[in-house]
């Protein structure tokens, strides 16, 4: 069932709307759908490599509002709708983890999350049942998501189809790489100031 989703995202590459389903896919996976935007990112960024920023930006917008609405449903509907979510994808025993990760950072933590393979739904959800700093979450998704998504437009756009292979192998790598720099330079700026 989960490879059929999964070509039927791609196959919206193909749509004169692929744009807005990137939006709506990107939304959904911040807060309760499986699949993520990046497999519909790539296919559109390597069949249009100069509109790979616009496809990043659409993918940025439509994460953050997810992940907002994500913490709508945590801070108002945990009972009824958040625990929901959170069984589905066995993440039950984690969920306590975060409540942990958010204790000790706060919002912050939604920024590793929103970069990084992590369940990015999990830590959306759980910030708003546990009523973290809202601004700070938005902040922190904002930032991440945003990287995440024109890190992969911008390997597209200056190095085209050529780039597709190593990015589908080493992504996670990447992925981690990239956050615990951009975590030391965070760190680097609180210790100068």
């Amino acid at each position: 069932m989960l490879k059929r989703l999964y070509n039927w995202v791609i196959g919206w590459a193909e749509s004169p709307h692929g744009v807005w389903a990137l939006a709506i896919l990107a939304f959904a996976e911040s807060s309760f759908f499986p699949i993520p935007p990046d497999a519909l990112l790539i296919v559109l960024a390597l069949g249009m490599p100069k509109k790979a920023f616009k496809f990043a930006a659409y993918c940025s917008v439509g994460s953050i509002l997810g992940g907002m609405f994500g913490y709508f449903l945590g801070w108002q509907f945990m009972d009824a709708v958040g625990f929901k979510i959170i069984e589905f994808y066995h993440l039950t025993d984690k969920y306590v983890h975060v409540q942990e990760l958010y204790a000790t950072y706060d919002a912050w933590i939604t920024f590793a999350a929103g970069f990084t393979p992590i369940p990015y739904k999990l830590f959306t959800i759980a910030g708003g049942a546990f009523k973290i700093n809202f601004p700070v979450f938005c902040l922190a998704s904002a930032v991440s998501r945003s990287a995440r998504f024109f890190l992969v437009a911008a390997c597209f756009y200056y190095f085209g189809p050529t780039i597709k292979p190593y990015i589908d192998k080493y992504f996670n790598l990447l992925a981690v790489i990239f956050t615990i720099m951009l975590i030391g330079g965070f760190v680097l700026i609180k210790y100068l100031m």
